[in-house]
Protein backbone atom coordinates (compact mmCIF):
# COMPACT_ATOMS: atom_id res chain seq x y z
CA UNK A 1 0.00 0.00 0.00
CA UNK A 2 1.29 3.45 -0.92
CA UNK A 3 1.58 6.34 1.55
CA UNK A 4 -1.48 8.59 1.61
CA UNK A 5 -3.32 11.43 3.29
CA UNK A 6 -7.11 11.35 3.59
CA UNK A 7 -9.24 14.36 4.40
CA UNK A 8 -12.91 14.93 3.60
CA UNK A 9 -14.87 17.68 5.28
CA UNK A 10 -18.23 17.40 3.48
CA UNK A 11 -21.12 16.81 5.86
CA UNK A 12 -23.52 14.17 4.53
CA UNK A 13 -27.18 14.34 5.55
CA UNK A 14 -28.80 11.15 4.30
CA UNK A 15 -32.37 9.92 4.14
CA UNK A 16 -35.99 10.61 3.30
CA UNK A 17 -37.28 14.04 4.28
CA UNK A 18 -33.82 15.48 4.92
CA UNK A 19 -34.25 18.40 2.52
CA UNK A 20 -36.03 20.15 5.38
CA UNK A 21 -32.70 20.27 7.24
CA UNK A 22 -31.50 22.97 4.83
CA UNK A 23 -32.74 25.53 7.33
CA UNK A 24 -30.06 24.36 9.77
CA UNK A 25 -27.25 24.23 7.18
CA UNK A 26 -27.40 27.70 5.61
CA UNK A 27 -26.87 30.77 7.82
CA UNK A 28 -29.87 33.02 8.46
CA UNK A 29 -29.84 36.11 6.28
CA UNK A 30 -27.69 34.53 3.57
CA UNK A 31 -28.18 35.48 -0.07
CA UNK A 32 -28.47 32.12 -1.79
CA UNK A 33 -28.35 31.23 -5.47
CA UNK A 34 -30.19 27.98 -6.22
CA UNK A 35 -28.85 26.29 -9.35
CA UNK A 36 -30.57 23.50 -11.25
CA UNK A 37 -30.84 21.85 -14.64
CA UNK A 38 -33.76 21.45 -17.00
CA UNK A 39 -36.48 22.20 -14.48
CA UNK A 40 -37.68 18.72 -13.49
CA UNK A 41 -37.25 19.73 -9.83
CA UNK A 42 -40.20 22.08 -10.31
CA UNK A 43 -42.36 19.21 -11.54
CA UNK A 44 -41.52 16.55 -8.95
CA UNK A 45 -41.83 18.67 -5.81
CA UNK A 46 -38.13 18.97 -4.97
CA UNK A 47 -37.94 22.72 -5.66
CA UNK A 48 -40.94 23.28 -3.41
CA UNK A 49 -39.25 21.33 -0.60
CA UNK A 50 -36.04 23.31 -1.03
CA UNK A 51 -37.65 26.74 -1.01
CA UNK A 52 -39.90 25.84 1.92
CA UNK A 53 -36.73 25.20 3.92
CA UNK A 54 -35.19 28.53 2.89
CA UNK A 55 -37.63 30.92 4.53
CA UNK A 56 -34.79 32.28 6.66
CA UNK A 57 -32.70 33.44 3.68
CA UNK A 58 -33.04 35.51 0.52
CA UNK A 59 -32.84 33.23 -2.48
CA UNK A 60 -32.51 33.57 -6.22
CA UNK A 61 -32.58 30.88 -8.89
CA UNK A 62 -30.63 29.98 -12.00
CA UNK A 63 -31.81 27.11 -14.18
CA UNK A 64 -30.92 25.61 -17.53
CA UNK A 65 -27.57 24.02 -16.64
CA UNK A 66 -26.78 21.41 -19.27
CA UNK A 67 -26.06 17.71 -18.76
CA UNK A 68 -22.46 18.59 -19.61
CA UNK A 69 -22.40 22.06 -18.05
CA UNK A 70 -21.31 24.75 -20.46
CA UNK A 71 -18.72 27.33 -19.48
CA UNK A 72 -20.80 29.91 -21.32
CA UNK A 73 -23.92 29.10 -19.27
CA UNK A 74 -21.94 29.21 -16.04
CA UNK A 75 -20.72 32.72 -16.84
CA UNK A 76 -24.34 33.93 -16.95
CA UNK A 77 -24.79 32.55 -13.44
CA UNK A 78 -21.57 34.27 -12.35
CA UNK A 79 -22.99 37.60 -13.56
CA UNK A 80 -26.16 36.98 -11.53
CA UNK A 81 -24.20 35.96 -8.43
CA UNK A 82 -22.07 39.07 -8.60
CA UNK A 83 -24.93 41.49 -9.33
CA UNK A 84 -27.09 40.09 -6.51
CA UNK A 85 -24.18 39.83 -4.07
CA UNK A 86 -24.75 36.12 -3.55
CA UNK A 87 -22.87 34.67 -0.58
CA UNK A 88 -23.96 31.00 -0.70
CA UNK A 89 -24.42 28.59 -3.63
CA UNK A 90 -26.96 25.75 -3.44
CA UNK A 91 -26.84 23.10 -6.18
CA UNK A 92 -30.07 21.12 -6.58
CA UNK A 93 -29.49 18.35 -9.09
CA UNK A 94 -27.03 15.72 -10.21
CA UNK A 95 -23.32 15.87 -10.85
CA UNK A 96 -23.55 18.29 -13.76
CA UNK A 97 -25.42 20.87 -11.71
CA UNK A 98 -23.02 20.39 -8.80
CA UNK A 99 -19.97 20.67 -11.08
CA UNK A 100 -21.32 23.85 -12.63
CA UNK A 101 -22.08 25.29 -9.21
CA UNK A 102 -18.54 24.63 -8.05
CA UNK A 103 -17.20 26.51 -11.05
CA UNK A 104 -19.66 29.38 -10.53
CA UNK A 105 -18.63 29.57 -6.86
CA UNK A 106 -14.96 29.88 -7.82
CA UNK A 107 -15.46 32.16 -10.84
CA UNK A 108 -17.60 34.61 -8.84
CA UNK A 109 -14.59 35.26 -6.60
CA UNK A 110 -11.98 35.15 -9.39
CA UNK A 111 -10.63 38.48 -10.63
CA UNK A 112 -9.09 37.26 -13.88
CA UNK A 113 -10.28 35.30 -16.88
CA UNK A 114 -12.63 32.56 -15.54
CA UNK A 115 -11.16 30.05 -17.99
CA UNK A 116 -7.91 30.34 -15.97
CA UNK A 117 -9.63 28.16 -13.37
CA UNK A 118 -9.94 25.34 -15.89
CA UNK A 119 -6.63 25.85 -17.69
CA UNK A 120 -4.70 25.65 -14.41
CA UNK A 121 -6.74 22.62 -13.24
CA UNK A 122 -7.80 24.70 -10.23
CA UNK A 123 -4.46 26.21 -9.24
CA UNK A 124 -5.82 29.69 -10.01
CA UNK A 125 -8.57 29.35 -7.39
CA UNK A 126 -7.80 31.31 -4.23
CA UNK A 127 -11.33 31.74 -2.90
CA UNK A 128 -14.89 30.62 -3.63
CA UNK A 129 -18.42 31.05 -2.38
CA UNK A 130 -19.50 28.24 -0.04
CA UNK A 131 -21.34 25.40 -1.79
CA UNK A 132 -24.12 23.15 -0.53
CA UNK A 133 -25.88 20.38 -2.44
CA UNK A 134 -29.23 18.65 -2.68
CA UNK A 135 -28.46 15.55 -4.73
CA UNK A 136 -31.09 14.23 -7.14
CA UNK A 137 -29.07 11.73 -9.20
CA UNK A 138 -26.72 8.97 -8.01
CA UNK A 139 -23.74 9.02 -10.35
CA UNK A 140 -20.74 11.31 -10.17
CA UNK A 141 -19.84 11.59 -6.49
CA UNK A 142 -19.35 15.34 -6.99
CA UNK A 143 -21.41 15.93 -3.85
CA UNK A 144 -18.50 14.80 -1.67
CA UNK A 145 -15.35 15.80 -3.56
CA UNK A 146 -13.52 18.94 -4.76
CA UNK A 147 -13.66 18.18 -8.50
CA UNK A 148 -15.65 19.90 -11.26
CA UNK A 149 -15.91 19.19 -15.00
CA UNK A 150 -16.98 21.96 -17.37
CA UNK A 151 -17.37 22.08 -21.17
CA UNK A 152 -16.48 25.10 -23.28
CA UNK A 153 -19.03 24.60 -26.03
CA UNK A 154 -17.44 27.07 -28.42
CA UNK A 155 -14.21 25.07 -28.64
CA UNK A 156 -15.49 21.57 -27.72
CA UNK A 157 -13.20 21.42 -24.68
CA UNK A 158 -14.42 19.35 -21.75
CA UNK A 159 -11.96 19.71 -18.86
CA UNK A 160 -11.82 19.42 -15.09
CA UNK A 161 -10.40 21.29 -12.14
CA UNK A 162 -9.84 20.47 -8.48
CA UNK A 163 -9.92 22.86 -5.54
CA UNK A 164 -10.61 22.44 -1.86
CA UNK A 165 -12.27 25.85 -1.99
CA UNK A 166 -15.24 24.31 -3.83
CA UNK A 167 -15.61 21.11 -1.83
CA UNK A 168 -19.28 21.12 -0.70
CA UNK A 169 -19.84 22.20 2.91
CA UNK A 170 -22.76 19.76 3.08
CA UNK A 171 -24.75 17.49 0.78
CA UNK A 172 -28.28 16.26 1.37
CA UNK A 173 -28.91 12.79 -0.06
CA UNK A 174 -32.59 11.86 -0.13
CA UNK A 175 -33.05 8.68 -2.20
CA UNK A 176 -36.66 9.60 -2.91
CA UNK A 177 -35.47 12.46 -5.12
CA UNK A 178 -34.29 9.86 -7.66
CA UNK A 179 -37.65 8.12 -8.10
CA UNK A 180 -38.71 10.14 -11.14
CA UNK A 181 -35.48 9.86 -13.12
CA UNK A 182 -35.85 8.57 -16.69
CA UNK A 183 -34.21 5.19 -17.46
CA UNK A 184 -31.44 6.79 -19.51
CA UNK A 185 -30.25 8.83 -16.53
CA UNK A 186 -30.52 5.84 -14.21
CA UNK A 187 -28.45 3.70 -16.58
CA UNK A 188 -25.81 6.38 -17.09
CA UNK A 189 -25.61 6.98 -13.35
CA UNK A 190 -25.08 3.31 -12.57
CA UNK A 191 -22.35 3.04 -15.23
CA UNK A 192 -20.67 6.21 -13.99
CA UNK A 193 -20.51 5.12 -10.35
CA UNK A 194 -19.46 1.59 -11.34
CA UNK A 195 -16.60 2.87 -13.50
CA UNK A 196 -15.46 5.27 -10.78
CA UNK A 197 -14.79 2.23 -8.63
CA UNK A 198 -13.15 0.31 -11.48
CA UNK A 199 -10.77 3.18 -12.27
CA UNK A 200 -9.33 2.85 -8.76
CA UNK A 201 -9.50 -0.96 -8.56
CA UNK A 202 -8.67 -2.61 -11.90
CA UNK A 203 -5.08 -1.38 -12.10
CA UNK A 204 -2.34 -3.51 -10.53
CA UNK A 205 -1.98 -5.14 -7.07
CA UNK A 206 -0.91 -2.65 -4.39
CA UNK A 207 -1.52 -4.89 -1.35
CA UNK A 208 -4.31 -2.53 -0.34
CA UNK A 209 -6.68 -5.17 1.02
CA UNK A 210 -9.04 -2.79 2.78
CA UNK A 211 -9.51 -0.60 -0.30
CA UNK A 212 -9.93 -3.67 -2.53
CA UNK A 213 -12.66 -5.08 -0.31
CA UNK A 214 -14.40 -1.72 -0.15
CA UNK A 215 -14.30 -1.57 -3.94
CA UNK A 216 -15.58 -5.12 -4.35
CA UNK A 217 -18.45 -4.43 -1.97
CA UNK A 218 -19.48 -1.34 -3.89
CA UNK A 219 -19.24 -3.13 -7.24
CA UNK A 220 -21.33 -6.05 -5.97
CA UNK A 221 -23.97 -3.69 -4.60
CA UNK A 222 -24.21 -1.76 -7.87
CA UNK A 223 -24.48 -4.99 -9.88
CA UNK A 224 -27.24 -6.22 -7.58
CA UNK A 225 -29.28 -3.03 -7.36
CA UNK A 226 -28.57 -1.29 -10.68
CA UNK A 227 -31.07 -3.32 -12.74
CA UNK A 228 -33.61 -3.13 -9.89
CA UNK A 229 -33.59 0.66 -10.16
CA UNK A 230 -34.92 0.23 -13.69
CA UNK A 231 -37.55 -2.37 -12.82
CA UNK A 232 -38.47 -1.04 -9.35
CA UNK A 233 -37.97 2.75 -9.58
CA UNK A 234 -39.76 3.43 -6.27
CA UNK A 235 -37.82 0.85 -4.25
CA UNK A 236 -36.36 3.04 -1.49
CA UNK A 237 -33.71 0.55 -0.36
CA UNK A 238 -32.44 0.09 -3.91
CA UNK A 239 -32.24 3.84 -4.48
CA UNK A 240 -30.59 4.39 -1.10
CA UNK A 241 -27.86 1.81 -1.70
CA UNK A 242 -27.14 3.10 -5.20
CA UNK A 243 -26.99 6.70 -3.99
CA UNK A 244 -24.56 5.92 -1.18
CA UNK A 245 -22.48 3.67 -3.44
CA UNK A 246 -22.08 6.48 -5.97
CA UNK A 247 -21.00 8.91 -3.26
CA UNK A 248 -18.55 6.46 -1.69
CA UNK A 249 -17.10 5.60 -5.11
CA UNK A 250 -15.49 9.01 -5.54
CA UNK A 251 -15.10 10.68 -2.15
CA UNK A 252 -11.39 9.87 -1.95
CA UNK A 253 -11.64 6.76 0.20
CA UNK A 254 -10.91 4.21 -2.53
CA UNK A 255 -7.98 6.30 -3.77
CA UNK A 256 -6.09 6.02 -0.49
CA UNK A 257 -2.83 4.17 -1.04
CA UNK A 258 -3.83 2.83 -4.45
CA UNK A 259 -2.98 3.60 -8.09
CA UNK A 260 -5.65 5.07 -10.37
CA UNK A 261 -6.26 4.62 -14.08
CA UNK A 262 -8.72 7.34 -15.31
CA UNK A 263 -7.85 6.83 -19.00
CA UNK A 264 -11.48 6.08 -19.84
CA UNK A 265 -12.52 9.37 -18.25
CA UNK A 266 -9.97 11.53 -20.02
CA UNK A 267 -10.48 9.94 -23.44
CA UNK A 268 -14.22 9.93 -22.80
CA UNK A 269 -14.20 13.66 -22.02
CA UNK A 270 -12.93 14.29 -25.54
CA UNK A 271 -15.71 12.15 -27.04
CA UNK A 272 -18.28 14.12 -25.09
CA UNK A 273 -16.77 17.50 -25.92
CA UNK A 274 -16.54 16.71 -29.62
CA UNK A 275 -19.60 14.57 -30.27
CA UNK A 276 -21.97 15.15 -27.36
CA UNK A 277 -22.13 11.60 -26.00
CA UNK A 278 -23.34 11.19 -22.43
CA UNK A 279 -20.52 10.75 -19.94
CA UNK A 280 -21.79 7.31 -18.92
CA UNK A 281 -21.97 6.25 -22.56
CA UNK A 282 -18.31 7.11 -23.16
CA UNK A 283 -17.25 5.09 -20.12
CA UNK A 284 -19.25 2.06 -21.23
CA UNK A 285 -17.56 2.28 -24.64
CA UNK A 286 -14.02 2.71 -23.37
CA UNK A 287 -13.60 0.49 -20.30
CA UNK A 288 -13.93 -2.86 -22.18
CA UNK A 289 -11.66 -1.57 -24.96
CA UNK A 290 -8.97 -0.29 -22.57
CA UNK A 291 -8.99 -3.54 -20.63
CA UNK A 292 -8.69 -5.55 -23.84
CA UNK A 293 -5.81 -3.36 -25.02
CA UNK A 294 -4.03 -3.57 -21.65
CA UNK A 295 -5.02 -7.16 -20.83
CA UNK A 296 -1.54 -8.33 -19.88
CA UNK A 297 -0.82 -5.38 -17.55
CA UNK A 298 -4.23 -5.53 -15.89
CA UNK A 299 -4.62 -9.30 -15.80
CA UNK A 300 -3.89 -9.78 -12.09
CA UNK A 301 -6.60 -7.32 -11.00
CA UNK A 302 -9.01 -8.46 -13.71
CA UNK A 303 -8.67 -11.99 -12.36
CA UNK A 304 -9.32 -10.78 -8.81
CA UNK A 305 -12.29 -8.77 -10.04
CA UNK A 306 -13.64 -11.70 -12.03
CA UNK A 307 -13.36 -14.15 -9.15
CA UNK A 308 -14.50 -11.95 -6.27
CA UNK A 309 -17.17 -9.81 -7.96
CA UNK A 310 -18.45 -11.98 -10.81
CA UNK A 311 -17.67 -15.35 -9.15
CA UNK A 312 -16.11 -16.76 -12.32
CA UNK A 313 -15.18 -20.42 -11.86
CA UNK A 314 -12.68 -20.66 -14.74
CA UNK A 315 -9.11 -21.51 -13.67
CA UNK A 316 -6.99 -20.10 -16.51
CA UNK A 317 -6.11 -16.47 -15.68
CA UNK A 318 -6.43 -15.08 -19.19
CA UNK A 319 -9.85 -16.65 -19.64
CA UNK A 320 -11.00 -15.26 -16.29
CA UNK A 321 -9.87 -11.80 -17.37
CA UNK A 322 -11.64 -12.07 -20.71
CA UNK A 323 -14.84 -13.29 -19.08
CA UNK A 324 -14.69 -10.40 -16.62
CA UNK A 325 -14.50 -7.95 -19.52
CA UNK A 326 -17.44 -9.66 -21.25
CA UNK A 327 -19.59 -9.67 -18.11
CA UNK A 328 -18.84 -5.99 -17.51
CA UNK A 329 -19.90 -5.14 -21.05
CA UNK A 330 -23.09 -7.19 -20.62
CA UNK A 331 -23.87 -5.39 -17.35
CA UNK A 332 -23.63 -2.01 -19.05
CA UNK A 333 -25.91 -3.24 -21.83
CA UNK A 334 -28.37 -4.52 -19.19
CA UNK A 335 -28.50 -0.98 -17.84
CA UNK A 336 -29.47 0.25 -21.31
CA UNK A 337 -26.06 1.77 -22.06
CA UNK A 338 -24.52 0.62 -25.34
CA UNK A 339 -20.82 -0.23 -25.46
CA UNK A 340 -19.68 0.41 -29.03
CA UNK A 341 -18.96 3.65 -30.89
CA UNK A 342 -21.03 2.33 -33.77
CA UNK A 343 -24.05 2.13 -31.45
CA UNK A 344 -23.96 5.94 -31.37
CA UNK A 345 -23.43 6.45 -35.09
CA UNK A 346 -19.69 7.02 -34.78
CA UNK A 347 -17.02 5.32 -36.86
CA UNK A 348 -13.24 5.37 -37.34
CA UNK A 349 -13.40 8.86 -38.79
CA UNK A 350 -13.82 10.37 -35.29
CA UNK A 351 -10.51 9.04 -34.00
CA UNK A 352 -8.13 11.72 -35.39
CA UNK A 353 -10.13 14.51 -33.73
CA UNK A 354 -10.03 12.73 -30.36
CA UNK A 355 -6.27 12.18 -30.67
CA UNK A 356 -5.77 15.83 -31.60
CA UNK A 357 -7.70 16.99 -28.52
CA UNK A 358 -5.71 14.67 -26.24
CA UNK A 359 -2.50 16.20 -27.58
CA UNK A 360 -3.91 19.73 -27.30
CA UNK A 361 -4.82 19.15 -23.66
CA UNK A 362 -1.49 17.42 -23.00
CA UNK A 363 -3.17 14.19 -21.92
CA UNK A 364 -0.29 12.18 -23.31
CA UNK A 365 0.55 9.82 -20.44
CA UNK A 366 -2.67 8.20 -19.29
CA UNK A 367 -3.41 5.11 -17.23
CA UNK A 368 -1.98 3.84 -13.96
CA UNK A 369 1.44 3.41 -15.58
CA UNK A 370 1.32 6.64 -17.59
CA UNK A 371 1.91 4.65 -20.74
CA UNK A 372 -1.28 5.27 -22.72
CA UNK A 373 -0.37 7.84 -25.36
CA UNK A 374 -2.74 9.53 -27.82
CA UNK A 375 -1.59 6.97 -30.35
CA UNK A 376 -2.56 4.19 -27.94
CA UNK A 377 -5.90 5.93 -27.49
CA UNK A 378 -6.40 5.66 -31.25
CA UNK A 379 -5.87 1.89 -31.04
CA UNK A 380 -8.23 1.67 -28.08
CA UNK A 381 -10.92 3.53 -29.99
CA UNK A 382 -10.50 1.11 -32.91
CA UNK A 383 -11.22 -1.73 -30.48
CA UNK A 384 -14.31 0.18 -29.36
CA UNK A 385 -15.83 0.43 -32.84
Amino acid sequence: MNNFEFWNTTKIIFGAGQIASLREQIPAGARVLITYGGGSIKQNGIFEQVTAALEHVTWFEFGGIEANPHFETCLKAVDLAQSEQIDFMLAVGGGSVIDATKFIAAATKHSGDPWDIIETFGAAVSDALPVGCVLTLAATGSEMNPTSVVTRAATHDKLFFNSEYVRPRFSILDPETTYSLPPRQVGNGVVDSFVHVLEQYVTYPAQAKVQDRFAEGLLSTIIEDGPKALSEPHNYDVRANLMWSATMALNGLLATGTPGDWASHLIGQELTGLYGLDHGQTLAILIPAIWTYKLEQKQAKLVQYGQRVWHIQETEPEKIAQQAILLTRQFFETMGVKTRLSDYGLDESVIPAVVAKLNEHQFTQLGEHGDITPEDAANILKLAL
